[in-house]
């Protein structure tokens, strides 16, 4: 009881530290919507969507979804305070789904089960001793779940209740925000995730209470709305995000809560959305998914993660202008099920006459990707996927150079993906860090040149130096030096896809100043068979792929095990196709020809080296 009566108190003395020139000078609510709801959608905008149900087959799905979602939570027990390893971030994201859909339900049934039952749940977490501050993101999530469910059902609670609430919002949830805005905490001038998915919570938590707690409320959306730049800077400017595609939805989900609750509370979002990296945002996850439906995987992504139905897909369809982006998203609720996101963002189905894209795509940022594909009609089209980088990037793992690829419907060269986020120093990224032990997050767990048996360098950044698109031939190239100083290795790695979908090539072109021994490496759970000409050929129940050492003519393949020992994840199913270079020294090339048994590759062919800079004009046997 002390301990509590200290929080209590040093939050009041924060609160009162806050001047009220700074908070009147700031004026940001001064637009803002009187009553509620005002979030997202208010009572017009949600009698039109209703009105819109009545011809709309694809929307009346989406209602019929979250009302069965809705019916599933009436259900479940009661939420407790209990964390997993250092967070209570999946009590916090149980609470968001429960209340926007018992709320969702509730506004479009008028069934008051829904909101007595959302409001059961808002009362219970309100009583939790905290939110868990420890690991802000528990916080912000839970001030989402907290603040949309305020704000909707605020006529359906009695006076005590929202008195709970509000006071619950306040003291766990905004209070502790001005706690880290007043520290300065890391994430309020992150470039990543935690940067939206913190100030989205409070904006949205903060704009649900602003007449109770005015002074409060206006401080921490001017806050937000300072700090929120310092992470959309990082779409910059292709729209790409550095943490991988499954942190792209995280991030830029609640990039939409957070403008889309000032748009709708206020009637602006501060120009927030203005940037030109976050217009163009929507073509990240379309074309770094290949034509399996796995994502191009990197930093802690999870394996073969799959491109799913987003309902932040309908809020860029309508804030830019994409009605191409709405087109492929109603495309995919043909044959899923929605979210109720779906129904916050709704965009009505659009006829769109050219769905024509890039085959060949070359997103530059902070952290540069490329991909090349022969078809966007052809679910077993050829895909090549490969990432620079900075090795320091917020979820990075030590992969620069790392390549997938799909073809025949299966992919072939894998991302193994993250490892248990509880592992002891998983999050221990400085260089020596015990981040990089995990196999999984360091080098030998990637597609990449290892050298020494060494993990690239932590700190190493690299870029994509050259990318062309023809039929002939489509690829890029990057200079991977920086991730091998610590041997005075000159590495260029070029990978391409030649003839559009006759076969891929990996080439690294090596300068070593010392004696080294030098591994290739590609992660697969494909079956591998060396055959006697020393080709491998790969195998995903009858569909084969041949891969081929064309230089140097003396090098082998081999087949390695990575299964690992508990903690970590056991890598089962997977294995490493090899090549061992041992005490290699000075100027070399290594290239590798990877064929799937559609197209007609003649391995006695003469494949020529060149060296990568001029792939660009084409790559003509000899």
């Amino acid at each position: 009881m002390q301990c509590k009566r200290i929080r209590i108190l040093s939050l009041f003395i924060i609160y009162m530290s806050i001047s009220s020139p700074l908070v009147s000078a700031q004026n940001v609510l001064k637009d803002m919507y009187s009553g509620h709801p005002r979030l997202f959608l208010n009572d017009e905008n949600f009698a039109k969507l209703k009105e819109q149900s009545r011809t709309d087959t694809t929307l009346a799905r989406i209602v019929r979804h979250v009302i069965e979602d809705a019916e599933a939570a009436m259900s479940l027990p009661p939420l407790q305070h209990k964390l997993k390893g250092p967070r209570l971030l999946h009590v916090s994201r149980d609470c968001l789904s429960r209340i926007q859909n018992l709320a969702l339900a509730y506004r479009w049934t008028g069934e008051r089960k829904y909101a007595d039952k959302a409001i059961e749940n808002m009362l219970t977490v309100s009583k939790f001793p905290n939110w868990n501050p420890f690991h802000f993101l528990d916080v912000a999530e839970m001030c989402n779940a907290m603040g949309l469910g305020y704000d909707w059902l605020y006529h359906m609670m009695d006076e005590n209740e929202r008195t709970i609430v509000a006071n619950a919002i306040f003291e766990k949830g905004l209070m502790e925000g001005i706690n880290a805005f007043q520290q300065k905490l890391w994430y309020t001038t992150s470039a990543y995730n935690w940067n939206q998915v913190v100030n989205g919570g409070l904006i949205v938590a903060s704009l649900a209470v602003a007449e109770e707690h005015p002074g409060i409320a206006e401080r921490l959306v001017g806050e937000a709305v300072r700090s929120l730049p310092y992470a959309l800077a990082t779409y910059d400017p292709e729209g790409a995000w550095p943490e991988g595609p499954a942190y792209w939805n995280y991030a830029t989900r609640y990039t939409a809560y957070a403008l889309s609750a000032l748009e709708s509370a206020l009637g602006h979002d501060f120009g927030l959305s203005q940037r030109e990296g976050l217009s163009r945002a929507a073509y990240f996850p379309m074309l770094a998914c290949g034509p399996t439906g796995k994502y191009l995987c990197f930093a802690d992504a999870g394996n073969g993660a799959i491109r799913k139905p987003m309902g932040v897909m309908f809020w860029m369809a309508g804030k830019y202008e994409l009605p191409f982006i709405a087109h492929l998203e109603h495309e995919m609720l043909s044959t899923q099920r929605a979210t109720a996101t779906h129904l916050l963002w709704y965009h009505p189905p659009v006829e769109v006459s050219d769905l024509s894209f890039p085959l060949d795509y070359l997103f530059n940022g902070i952290v540069p990707v490329a991909v090349f594909r022969s078809s966007w009609d052809d679910t077993n089209a050829l895909f090549l996927g490969f990432k620079a980088g900075g090795n320091q990037v917020n979820h990075a793992h030590l992969d620069l150079g790392n390549f997938e690829i799909d073809a025949l419907g299966e992919r072939w060269a894998e991302e193994l993906g993250a490892d248990y986020y509880n592992l002891e120093g998983y999050w221990e990224n400085r260089p020596g860090g015990m981040r990089w032990e995990y196999f999984r997050l360091n080098s030998h767990g990637h597609s990449v040149i290892t050298i020494n048996g060494e993990n690239q360098n932590e700190m190493a950044e690299c870029s994509i130096r050259g990318f062309f698109s023809t039929d002939g031939m489509s690829g890029c190239y990057s200079d991977l030096s920086n991730a091998y100083d610590a041997v005075n290795a000159t590495v260029t790695r070029g990978v391409a896809m030649v003839d559009r979908r006759r076969a891929i090539v990996i080439q690294d072109e090596l300068a070593l100043p010392e004696t080294c021994d030098v591994k290739w490496s590609m992660i697969t759970r494909a079956d591998i068979s060396i055959q006697r000409s020393g080709d491998a050929v790969l195998s995903i129940g009858d569909k084969k792929m041949s891969v081929k050492i064309i230089s140097p003519a003396d090098a082998t393949f081999a087949v390695e095990s990575i299964e690992q020992d508990p903690p970590q994840a056991s890598n089962e199913g997977f294995r490493r196709l090899a090549v061992n270079l041992d005490s290699v020294q000075g100027d070399m090339t290594l290239m590798i020809l990877l064929a799937p048994h559609w197209a007609e590759v003649d391995f006695t062919d003469n494949w020529p080296l060149q060296p990568v800079r001029r792939w660009r004009g084409g790559f003509e046997k000899q």
